[in-house]
């Protein structure tokens, strides 16, 4: 009689009801399902071999099935193993007996058939081979096959490490370089990510070699969470699926009792981040270990063989110790502590040793941060000097400040010298643009900030305001208003002085004012500048600010900061200098004079009645001190690239006559012609007295004479690129827009008939566009700010939407910040008069209601 389950229906019935037992989730739902597999797989064996009566057999389990982590749509990784006695045939019959059932059910496998010899082989030539079998697990047939290799194996594993160790750590950044680090991505691989299962996998690989071995602490519980989250899913999806899609995550997060997809990245992003550091100190240890081995013999050499017998030591055997710091040295490539050092009795000490570390561009030893999160006395409040300079110093460090901080955050000592960065810690950012988690970027921008230190004034305050600028996200409502409390506060407990802790409250309360103005605002408007004087209120926290805000934008990702960018916030912290130092605002905010091409370009189209174009080609500059060292986790939809100087795009320059439908024709032919617009600008220009009297040589035909115009000219400057192929020529783009600007080129249908023909593929919905109107932007016009997805065709049906609503742009400002558009339009009524409270939310909603 059949086993409960070993036959093909029972064994499905009996998984079906194991999966559905909420009770049962997680390792018992793991292990629970590894043991029905075995048991069906081992009746498929024995009665496969009582029918056809081969010997020296046995069905073995690798991989992940052999460490007993079945999630529920895994492969099974099944080795059947034979000593090589039975004909080839009659092993080839029984592999189908057992592997035809498991293909029947639709289930997975990964199948092999090999002698004990053709195993080692395989394994001797693939690594990866090789790491399965050091999970090898018997299930059914004749255990003592299964136990010799597991033996040889292990064996040839532990010969062969110093050679195969340098391969595993090198397939392991070559995979985190491919997929990402899991503790930034916003839809992580839980298994090939780094920091992911494959991590772990690795590290059993390296305590199996015997070289060296894995921090045990909170390995285990990370392990759990990575295939608790795996295992919901599979269920949620039904598919054999790793990547943690964000459509899927509000799902996963409920299966394991969490709060949203917020909750849920949040752990991933703990468990990843302790298997990340696990690897570093892992792998470092490797490396200490076999450098120590290779120099151990040519060190004998030079004693001519007696080293051993005289009991002289390799160099790296000595351990020679280098001071850094009181209480403080370095040790084998690692910072440790003296052994004079007392942490009970010196509560600055994980500052000094870390500032020493980062100083040095060397690693904290793991050691030595469990001795001072294990000893050391909580800091007074208000700190020390000391203290205050030790952190301000490792946040002054660059690029080595990253691995240190990572040091003290896996012993939870962060938390305790900052307890307001719990709230920070590990918080997913939902914005593409944003590369990083809130705790990591907030260290990235310390990093850019400590390359702008020459250029301000009180380096300490920039440092600080990097670290603290974007605390206020752990909090409800507008992160800046809450971030200035916080940071107030913060420096407070850090020892500042009243007037320091009001110049960081500044700053982390304005810290997105200078790009959001310079993008978004038009700096030609005295408002503007004067807004933004009184908000910073003197030249010195200005200069602060404005490093702080490249410093953030690089931080953020490619995305956010470009040369365009810059060169518009570095316009308007000239600006507003000025106007600090005591220069009148009025005669630093005069329309801008036209350049010479501006100029012919403007008295053409006035001439001839009709749109002249210019296109020159571009290239920008990767900026300074930007560093492309990180995977791409989220490509931008702009086109720049993370790589390098951005691609080159076009500056497309339009003149036309001033007269309604202007924009929304522009804008159509640009997207009809499959232009990523990266940024606009419209403004009117002022033609020179006497124009009129030019005559009207060259004039389109059936434009009216030049003599009888009234009215300016629109100057249109647009950065474009093209989405794909190449840009398209200068009198196609003219040639569409006449057709538009007369009503000939139905610019909609064209459109609409191009989605209807190639959808775009749905992915996540979006939020909704949001248009509101910017409280007091403007004297001379009313600010229309609008927010939404970039789509093709965005701009074109906003222009669209403010022409119905009979306004007339004065200006617009827009900008692309990677899937998402933020775009503010100047807009007067007709007599060119800004817009009551009234009109202005009429017209905004409009606009809202078009977009949606």
């Amino acid at each position: 009689m059949e086993p409960a389950g070993s036959g093909p229906g029972g064994y499905a019935a009996a998984r079906l009801r194991l999966l559905q037992e909420g009770a049962r989730s997680g390792p018992p739902r793991r292990s629970g399902l590894a043991a029905l597999t075995d048991e069906w797989l081992a009746a498929l064996l024995n009665g496969a071999i009582d029918a056809d009566r081969p010997r020296g057999v046995s069905l073995v389990a690798v991989g992940g099935y052999g460490r007993g982590e079945l999630s529920p749509r895994s492969d099974l990784d099944l080795l059947l193993l034979h000593d090589g006695t039975a004909d080839a045939a009659a092993v080839a019959a029984l592999a189908d007996r057992i592997w035809y059932p498991v293909w029947d059910l639709g289930l997975a496998l990964d199948h092999s058939v090999r002698t004990p010899a053709e195993a080692r082989s395989t394994a001797g030539e693939d690594l990866k081979v090789q790491l399965g079998l050091l999970d090898a697990r018997h299930v059914a047939g004749d255990a003592g096959l299964t136990a010799g290799l597991r033996t040889a194996v292990l064996a040839d594993w532990r010969n062969q490490a110093p050679r195969r160790l340098p391969e595993l750590h090198e397939l392991t950044r070559e995979r985190a370089h491919r997929q990402g680090e899991l503790q930034f991505l916003l839809e992580p691989d839980l298994k090939e990510a780094r920091g992911g299962l494959r991590d772990l996998t690795a590290l059993r690989a390296v305590a199996a070699s015997w070289l060296a071995d894995a921090p045990r602490e909170g390995l285990e519980e990370a392990r759990r969470r990575l295939l608790d989250t795996r295992d919901a899913l599979h269920l949620a999806t039904g598919r054999a699926t790793d990547r943690l899609a964000l459509q899927e995550q509000d799902q996963v997060a409920a299966d394991l009792g969490l709060l949203d997809g917020d909750a849920l990245l949040r752990q991933v992003y703990e468990a990843a981040r302790t298997v990340s550091y696990a690897g570093d100190v892992t792998w470092r240890e490797v490396g200490r270990v076999l450098r120590s081995r290779a120099a151990r013999p040519r060190f004998r050499g030079l004693l001519g063989g007696r080293g051993a017998r005289s009991g002289s030591r390799t160099p790296g055997e000595y351990g020679e110790r280098t001071p850094l710091a009181e209480g403080v040295v370095e040790q084998d490539g690692e910072v440790v502590l003296a052994r004079t050092a007392r942490p009970e009795r010196d509560p600055v000490l994980p500052l000094r040793a870390a500032a020493a570390a980062a100083q040095a561009g060397l690693p904290l030893s793991r050691h030595a941060v469990r001795r001072l999160a294990a000893a050391v006395r909580p800091l007074p409040e208000p700190w020390p000097a000391e203290a205050r300079e030790q952190l301000v110093t490792l946040l002054g460090a660059g690029v080595s400040t990253v691995a240190v901080w990572e040091a003290l955050e896996a012993e939870g000592l962060i938390t305790r010298l900052l307890p307001d960065w719990e709230r920070v810690r590990c918080r997913p950012q939902r914005n593409p643009v944003h590369r990083w988690t809130v705790d990591r970027h907030l260290v990235e921008t310390a990093v850019r900030a400590s390359g702008m230190t020459r250029r301000v004034g009180r380096p300490d305050l920039l440092l600080m305001a990097a670290l603290l600028h974007d605390f206020g996200k752990g909090w409800p409502g507008d992160h800046s208003v809450a971030g200035e409390v916080i940071a107030r506060d913060v420096a407070g407990r850090l020892g500042f002085d009243r007037a320091d802790a009001a110049v960081l409250a500044t700053l982390v309360r304005h810290h997105l004012l200078l790009v959001e103005t310079a993008t978004r605002r038009d700096l030609d408007d005295p408002e503007t500048v004067r807004s933004v004087a009184d908000a910073v209120g003197s030249g010195s926290t200005l200069e602060l600010l404005h490093a702080l805000t490249e410093a953030d934008a690089l931080a953020t990702g490619p995305a956010a900061w470009s040369g365009w960018r810059g060169s518009l916030v570095t316009d308007l912290v000239q600006r507003v200098a000025a106007v600090l130092a005591g220069e009148p605002v009025e005669d630093l905010t005069g329309p801008e004079e036209p350049t010479a091409e501006q100029e012919r370009l403007a008295l053409e189209s006035w001439r001839t009645g009709g749109p002249v174009l210019a296109l020159h080609t571009r290239t920008e500059p990767q900026p300074p001190g930007e560093e492309r060292t990180a995977p791409d986790a989220e490509r931008p939809r702009t086109g720049t690239d993370d790589r390098g100087p951005e691609p080159v795009g076009v500056e497309l320059l339009i003149a036309v006559p001033d007269r309604p439908g202007v924009l929304p024709a522009v804008a159509g032919v640009l997207a009809m012609h499959r232009l990523t617009v990266r940024a606009a600008d419209l403004r009117a220009v002022d033609l020179p007295d006497g124009v009129a009297g030019h005559g009207t040589a060259g004039a389109a035909p059936g434009t009216t004479d030049a003599g009888d115009r009234t009215g300016g000219v629109l100057l249109l400057t647009w950065r474009v690129a093209a989405e794909y192929g190449s840009l398209p020529q200068a009198a196609r783009l003219r040639s569409d827009l006449l057709r538009a600007l007369d009503g000939s080129l139905d610019i909609p249908g064209r459109l609409a008939e191009r989605e209807a023909a190639h959808p775009r593929r749905r992915g996540v919905p979006a939020p909704p566009p949001r248009v509101t109107v910017a409280p007091e932007g403007s004297r001379r016009a009313t600010v229309i700010e609008v927010r939404a997805r970039d789509v093709p065709g965005l701009l074109h049906r906003i222009g669209r939407a403010l022409d119905g609503a009979g306004v007339r742009v004065r200006s617009a400002h827009v900008s692309t910040l990677g899937a998402n558009a933020v775009d503010a339009f100047y807009v007067t009524d007709a007599a060119g008069s800004p817009l009551d409270g009234t009109q202005a939310g009429k017209v905004a909603r409009t606009v809202e209601e078009a977009l949606r």
